[in-house]
């Protein structure tokens, strides 16, 4: 796999794990209503993935050192991966009570990213449960964080 491809399918990945999962988690607890976590989780597919991958076109551009088309490659496969890869937490959503739905998906996330940080640190060479441990743990404080955020602003609406 060519290292712009997988820098775009690496980040759109990671991105559309923590953040969806960060924005069902703070709007589920905040407003409990499923429209609400299927509106959030379509805004983060389209408008997000269309974000973060002009955030890899610009990143990539800077370090000047990236042909014209890997720097398109990587824009390309930051938008699909995030895109694809966020549409998949309306899965549980629309099969599920909400409150399982969200269990569901944040199993669903975490798996994906240990797999995909396990990958990456075999291309790497390096330990596993390292790369493991240091992304579970943000994608956690995010989870964390915005369940309590969605309380807070429960409370003060």
């Amino acid at each position: 796999m060519r290292e712009s491809f997988r820098t775009g399918l690496s980040f759109g990945l990671t991105s559309g794990i923590i953040t969806t999962l960060g924005l069902m988690v703070g709007l589920n607890s905040g407003t409990h209503s499923r429209i609400a976590v299927l509106g959030g989780i379509l805004t983060i597919a389209i408008a997000d993935a269309l974000s973060d991958s002009l955030g890899i076109h610009t990143s990539e551009e800077a370090e000047n050192h990236h042909t014209h088309h890997e720097v398109w490659e990587s824009t390309f496969s930051t938008f699909v991966a995030k895109f694809l890869f966020a549409l998949t937490f309306a899965v549980p959503i629309l099969l599920f009570s909400l409150s399982t739905a969200v269990i569901v998906s944040i199993a669903w996330g975490l798996s994906m990213l240990i797999l995909l940080n396990y990958r990456i640190a075999k291309l790497q060479k390096i330990t596993p449960w390292k790369v493991i441990l240091e992304h579970l743990t943000i994608a956690v404080a995010v989870i964390i964080t915005t369940y309590f955020v969605g309380i807070l602003l429960s409370y003060l609406s």
